[in-house]
């Protein structure tokens, strides 16, 4: 029997625009199981067929989309001889009957299935009995869609007698049985699609041909609930793989994986960018491979099998680029290397930037130098230098203090600048315009220091002017009064400041009367006052009464960067007082730069003069600076010959000339410890370890 004796002719077609329940309703009408597409031209775009509709299905697709978006558009074709055994292997439920360029009809492989099984099926019910072992539920319906048989499958599916089931509507059967069923609009027995229990059953039908020439049907409920499933799942894998896909490729860095052998897998675009590689080249060969081949000099992947941990190493590929390379383990449930995944990033690009920023800050230092030189010939005498950024915190703070009234206590070491501080807080102060009269505590002895502050009248004590004599208090009336060295005013008249605080008004030496007066108190000193207060040295009340608003000045040490505008800055005063033209060469520069300077800023001015005074030459030397600082206590840090001993001994003795250099230029251990950076018990603890001890009233070390 050839293929032109049972195909379909003539072909049945369906438009593109066929809808895929319209599509099935053509299938049960027409007796087919499938049909040739054809556009709005009419010619055929491929073939729609029930292996179409049920994979359509089976992946979610909506009864309303149109055909067009799941046809086959490669045709399964047969020559019109072709003998119909031959037909099962062509795989496919519906075949295309095809003369050279003629399409002559269409074959439904039902329908062959059973010619090939014996011949055309005949009236007798009992012929059917081969479908009563079928997994799927089977029944014979007529023209109008009567049950006429079914099988035991069915039967358990309905659960019902043999006559509450035949001679009914196939739909109305199923509803009875529990189903939800989809009808055609046109035609309330033909069954689209049923369901029960959020199982989807596919209804098959093809013709089953009996000799009294009767239009019966054959329907199957294809259960298509596990091939939706399959369906979506596999949807949903292909969405997340090509979402990764997606993120690997989209990184910056390079990614190399392979599995637990070392084969390599995938690479993304970037690992080709950055080495040159090309994924042809390496996938599906082993690291041992390509290491042999010289595409890599060494492989991280086999340190990582190796040593089953995170590994990283800087790698070479064969084009000679030098890449920073990190291979992460990933392990299965049982403990083994399933992948390695390798992380891969380009440093080049990161070394030249880093070589641009070296070459950018060797530049700025180059012109900071040189903007340095020229700032020392426009501003020779600026009243404080800013530099750092603890000095421009001391520029601010005093700026705001200079807007009130209130009493300022200045500390920190000495030289660091306190009177400068001061005398600026004055200067931008209302009072501006009144006098500015300084007096050192420490300096006038304590027999006169009460009538240099508050005056005298004619005769108060033998010497006495006949005339009698202003204080100080009296002279800077509505202006500043700055008291330095304010730690070093005896207990007795600290008493006797303190009344003038509170009540404003002064009585001199050998005087009854009280005279009111308007000055602001600005005292300074380079001792740790509270301590003193702690050691009944200092009175409490007047401590709180002048540290109204304390202001710390740093140490020179603290703000390296600021030395080089002292530099410059004592250089021109220097030369202009002299009448000298003196510079300094850059070596000296340095010198001078690094060294510890203990005695701060005054110690520097010092050292300044000296070397603008003795240097022979119009250049200030290296050999200048060695020769001038000698003997000079920031010399012994910054110019001394290398120790000799053990290290722990040169540590020692550098720690024991620290701690007494930092006892020596601080009123007490607090002030020593924070100038060290360390805590007071460390100091007092290798004060005594190294043979240094205080003096209970001038707080100054000596050696035991």
């Amino acid at each position: 029997m050839k293929v032109r004796d049972i195909m379909q002719t003539p072909v049945k077609t369906l438009r593109e625009g066929t809808s895929l329940r319209e599509a099935a309703g053509f299938f049960r009408r027409e007796t087919v199981r499938g049909a040739q597409v054809v556009n709005e031209h009419g010619f055929s775009t491929g073939v729609f067929s029930y292996e179409e509709l049920l994979k359509a299905l089976a992946a979610g697709a909506e009864l309303s989309d149109p055909i067009s978006l799941h046809v086959r558009p490669m045709m399964c074709s047969v020559h019109p001889d072709t003998a119909v055994e031959e037909l099962k292997r062509y795989g496919s439920s519906f075949l295309t009957v095809v003369d050279g360029a003629q399409i002559l009809g269409g074959i439904d492989m039902m329908a062959v299935d059973d010619i090939i099984k014996g011949g055309r099926i005949s009236s007798k019910i009992p012929a059917y009995a081969a479908l009563q072992d079928l997994p799927e539920a089977a029944f014979l319906v007529d023209e109008d869609w009567i049950v006429r048989w079914f099988n035991a499958t069915a039967a358990v599916s309905c659960t019902a007698e043999t006559a509450d089931v035949l001679g009914k509507p196939l739909s109305q059967v199923l509803t009875e049985a529990g189903f939800g069923i989809e009808t055609e609009p046109l035609d309330s027995q033909s069954i689209i699609i049923a369901w029960r229990d959020e199982t989807r059953f596919l209804p098959i039908t093809w013709p089953a041909s009996f000799p009294n020439g009767t239009s019966d049907r054959m329907v199957l409920l294809r259960n298509v609930q596990e091939e939706m499933l399959r369906a979506r799942e596999l949807t949903k894998l292909r969405s997340l793989s090509k979402e990764l896909d997606a993120i690997i490729d989209s990184s910056f860095d390079g990614i190399f994986i392979t599995d637990g052998k070392g084969r390599a897998l995938r690479i993304n675009r970037a690992y080709e960018r950055i080495t040159g590689i090309r994924a042809r080249e390496v996938l599906g060969k082993t690291m041992s491979e390509l290491v042999h081949e010289g595409f890599y000099d060494e492989s991280v992947t086999m340190k990582v099998l190796q040593s089953r941990r995170i590994e990283t190493i800087i790698q070479k590929v064969r084009d000679s680029k030098t890449i920073v390379v990190t291979g992460n383990p990933i392990f299965d449930d049982d403990g083994g290397i399933w992948r390695v995944v390798t992380n891969v990033r380009d440093v080049t690009e990161l070394r030249r930037l880093q070589l641009e920023l070296e070459r950018l800050a060797e530049l700025q230092n180059h012109y900071r130098r040189e903007l340095d030189s020229l700032r020392r010939n426009i501003n020779t005498s600026p009243e404080i230098i800013i530099r750092s950024k603890k000095m421009q915190e001391v520029h601010d703070q005093a700026m705001r203090l200079a807007q009130v009234d209130s009493s300022v206590l200045i500390t920190g070491e000495s030289g660091v600048g306190k009177e400068v501080v001061a005398g600026l807080i004055h200067a931008n102060s209302h009072r501006h315009a009144g006098p500015f009269i300084k007096i050192s505590c420490a300096a006038i002895p304590e027999q006169l220091l009460e009538s240099e502050l508050f005056g005298y009248k004619a005769g108060a004590f033998t010497g006495a002017l006949r005339s009698g004599k202003q204080g100080v208090f009296e002279t800077a009336n509505g202006g500043t009064l700055f008291l330095d060295e304010i730690g070093e005013m005896p207990l007795a008249l600290q008493a006797k400041l303190l009344r003038v605080l509170q009540e404003r008004t002064i009585v001199q030496v050998g005087g009854v009367s009280e005279t009111p007066i308007d000055v602001r108190i600005i005292a300074a000193t380079n001792r740790d006052l509270e301590e003193m207060v702690q050691t009944r040295q200092f009175r409490s009340d007047l401590f709180y009464r002048l540290n109204v608003v304390p202001l710390f000045i740093p140490p020179l040490r603290e703000r390296q960067d600021a030395v080089i505008d002292f530099i410059y800055h004592f250089l021109g005063r220097y030369n202009q007082k002299y009448g000298l033209n003196k510079q300094i060469e850059p070596e000296a520069m340095d010198l001078l730069i690094t060294a510890q300077w203990p005695g701060n800023v005054r110690q520097l001015g010092n050292t300044m003069e000296r070397l603008v005074v003795m240097a022979k030459g119009e250049v200030i030397t290296r050999a200048d600076v060695y020769k001038t600082m000698g003997t000079s206590d920031a010399a012994q840090t910054a110019c001394q010959e290398p120790l000799s001993g053990t290290l722990r001994d040169a540590v020692e003795r550098a720690e024991k000339q620290a701690l007494a250099l930092a006892l020596r230029n601080n009123p007490g251990s607090r002030a020593a410890a924070r100038a060290l950076g360390v805590n007071q018990s460390t100091v007092v603890r290798k004060a005594r370890r190294y043979g240094l001890h205080m003096h209970e009233n001038s707080d100054a070390p000596t050696h035991q």
